[in-house]
Order: structure tokens, then sequence, then C-alpha cells
């Protein structure tokens, strides 16, 4: 319904009639769901004005739902393969177009400070313009970085050899400097 109303942080949701109208259910049902959203911080209630959209973006319930849900040695190594996958598919993707300018942006960015690599593979994956990973990664990122997954941040360097694969448009050139980054076997 959020994504339907094209609702926002900040934007007024629907009162509890309607609600139960559009969800078919009962007032019970639509006040203890209301009720749980707000414990966990999602939506926020003003008296006399109504339910309200929080920024839910920077919200610590990856980190809740981590400690119940990645508790499986399994399930964790998944999180950190995917997000991997995600990256080199990207990265893929980017070496595919012609986007010299945006490659020479991300090269002057990467030596005029100090970068994190959540940082570098955001642009990444912006940069590969699908909607799709960028949402799945941005949460297995939180979820990596809730499982304390998060490896020592990279040198400059491998980062701009990264980025030099990406401009050469060699694609083994790219998954080799990849892997270099991620300190990943060729297996």
């Amino acid at each position: 319904m959020i994504e339907q109303d094209g609702l926002k942080p900040g934007d007024k949701i629907p009162s509890e009639r309607e609600l139960c109208e559009r969800l078919n259910v009962g007032r019970s049902s639509v006040r203890e769901a209301l009720r749980a959203l707000e414990l966990l911080g999602l939506i926020e209630t003003r008296r006399g004005e109504g339910t309200f959209i929080r920024d839910f973006r920077d919200h610590q319930l990856v980190q809740l739902l981590s400690t119940f849900i990645l508790q499986d040695k399994k399930v964790i190594r998944d999180v950190k393969e995917t997000k991997y996958l995600i990256e080199l598919d990207c990265l893929r993707l980017i070496v595919h177009r012609k986007i010299d300018d945006e490659l020479n942006r991300l090269i002057h960015w990467v030596q005029s400070k100090e970068i994190l690599d959540d940082e570098f593979f955001l642009r990444i994956v912006e940069l590969a313009d699908n909607r799709l990973f960028l949402r799945i990664w941005i949460i297995l990122k939180d979820y990596y970085n809730a499982l304390k997954l998060r490896q020592n941040e990279e040198s400059k360097e491998k980062y701009l050899f990264l980025i030099t694969a990406l401009k050469s448009q060699d694609e083994q050139q790219l998954i080799d400097a990849y892997r270099q980054l991620r300190n990943l076997s060729k297996s």
C-alpha cells in the first residue's frame, strides 16, 4: 500500500477505517498491526494529526531481525556470498557500458578522500543502474554489517585497480580485480 500510494517518510498513512476497508480486515487487526509498526519505530502517531511514516533507512530493525533470523551458519554464508555476487554482477553490467565520465568522477572521488567499502560499492551498485540490485544490496549490506562480517577497509589502490579494470572493459581482468579486492580464491 505504501508503494502503491507512493508514500514516503513524513507522509500520513490512511486512517484506521480506510485501512480496514482497503485491507478487508477488522479494526482490531489494524490497530494491532499499527501498534507493532510503531513499536518497531516504522511509523509514529501524532495526537490529533494522524499516523505518519518514519524514515527507517537507518533504523535498527535490520540488526534486531538479524539476531533472530541469521543464526544459522549457512544463512550467514549465504548473506556474504549473495552480497558479493550482486557486487560482481553490478561490475559486469558497468563493464559493458560507455560511462568513462562517471568512472573518471569515481576515480577522483576515491583519490580525494578516505572512503569506506560500503560507500564505494554503493556507488558501484548505483552505476549499474539496476534498482532491484540496489534495493537487495542495501538490505544485504545492512545484514552483513549487523553480523559483523565486515572486513578491514581496503586501500585506495585496490579500489583504483578495480576502476581501471572497469575502464579496460575486460571482464576477466575485472573479475580478477574484484577477487583480489575481496581476497577471494579463484575456486
